[in-house]
């Protein structure tokens, strides 16, 4: 359904004649592509399971910025040999492929009654039945059944009472995850903005050149399924990867104010420095979408019913793929604004202050509280990771 509503927006764009056409179809594309977008990551973790979890979606990421590179150029490529109406095509193309995938598809629910590597869980509600039943039935004293069994059932009644979203944000290290994947949307967007307009004013790039210069931020993400294959061989170091990332893109940040002049040094600079910049964001960047699966399993680990029938897995990545469309809306308007009023100088300040900042809750929360886990037994430590 996402992406037929895809295909229907992309139609409005296609046959649009006027700006409100235009703008009505980049909402709609944007609300089914979300929607694509969320269902594809929470069937992923479906289907690989915790243990390779790492790995699959350090492929999702950089099948998501090869679409964004590949995306621009093949539409500018295919508009000037064949035009307008030929770059739809592609897209319209796509569209039906994917759709196709879809239906071919066996989720792994359905998959494990032919596999036979392993016996399909019983329904959640039935499950949560017998697991009440059993534990009512073990501890029944000879007075009270009822009144015995209350004060145990009372704090999972309130915490299915506050809503999954408010029970997924109650969880730190959540929190700290949408925070982080906030600033990183933020940060990427604040370039998408900024730095067209800065390579025009300082070296007098035209258009294609322009273009070329998000490059150096991509290509360093051919690295996320290596940083995916790490963090499924050493499940504690997501907070580390992602810490460094953070960290590392202080600096780099900051000496973006070198590049002022219109010369080959400073152009080989920039590219170096973006590159740099593109590695830590790649370093950043799957931890955190790792350790959305892993925010929830720990919730329901200590609440198994917590999230009822149907779990939270896709929420949670919708709620994460919320916060990267509000960084996509706030980057533009925080760095543009800065470089319009203070300079180039002070906007890489900025962004190289947010990032710092963000790097400290994620080094403490991520994964668990830092200082907690260190007291905790080693047996919690791996049932958590």
């Amino acid at each position: 359904m996402g992406l037929i509503a895809l295909a229907a927006a992309t139609a409005l764009l296609c046959v649009g004649t006027n700006l409100g056409l235009w703008i009505a179809g980049r909402v709609f594309q944007g609300m089914s592509a979300a929607v694509v977008w969320t269902v594809g990551l929470a069937l992923l973790v479906d289907t690989i399971g915790k243990e390779g979890i790492g790995q699959a979606m350090g492929y999702a990421g950089m099948a998501i910025t090869f679409g964004t590179l590949c995306g621009p150029l093949l539409g500018g490529v295919i508009y000037g040999k064949g035009g307008y109406y030929a770059v739809f095509g592609l897209s319209f193309g796509l569209i039906g492929i994917d759709i196709v995938l879809r239906f071919l598809m066996i989720e792994r629910k359905y998959a494990v009654y032919w596999l036979g590597e392993e016996k399909p869980a019983p329904p959640v509600e039935e499950a949560h039945e017998k697991s009440d039943l059993t534990e009512a039935v073990s501890n029944k004293p000879e007075t009270n059944t009822s009144q015995a069994n209350e004060p145990e059932r009372a704090p999972a009644k309130r915490k299915r009472n506050l809503g999954a979203v408010m029970t997924l944000l109650s969880s730190q290290r959540m929190l700290v995850t949408v925070w982080a994947y906030f600033v990183l949307s933020l940060i990427l967007t604040s370039f998408d903005s900024v730095l067209p307009i800065f390579v025009q004013d300082t070296f007098h790039w035209k258009q294609t050149a322009q273009g070329l210069i998000f490059l150096p931020l991509e290509i360093p993400h051919l690295i996320d399924p290596l940083v995916g294959f790490i963090i499924d061989r050493y499940p504690s170091s997501r907070r580390y990867l992602s810490a460094v990332g953070f960290f590392c893109a202080v600096p780099v940040m900051v000496l973006l104010r070198l590049v002022t002049e219109n010369t080959m040094s400073n152009k080989i600079l920039l590219c170096a420095l973006l590159a740099l910049i593109g590695g830590c964001i790649a370093v950043g960047i799957i931890p955190l979408m790792v350790e959305v699966t892993f925010a929830v399993l720990s919730k329901e680990e200590k609440t198994p019913d917590i999230f009822g029938k149907g779990g939270a897995m896709a929420l949670a990545y919708g709620i994460l793929n919320a916060a990267y469309a509000a960084g996509s809306v706030a980057g533009p308007f925080f760095a543009g604004f800065i470089r319009d009023n203070a300079g180039w100088s002070t906007m890489t300040w900025a962004l190289a202050l947010i990032t710092g900042i963000s790097g400290v809750p994620i080094l403490l929360f991520v994964g668990g509280f830092l200082f907690k886990r260190s007291r905790c037994c080693r047996k919690r430590d791996l049932n958590e990771d």
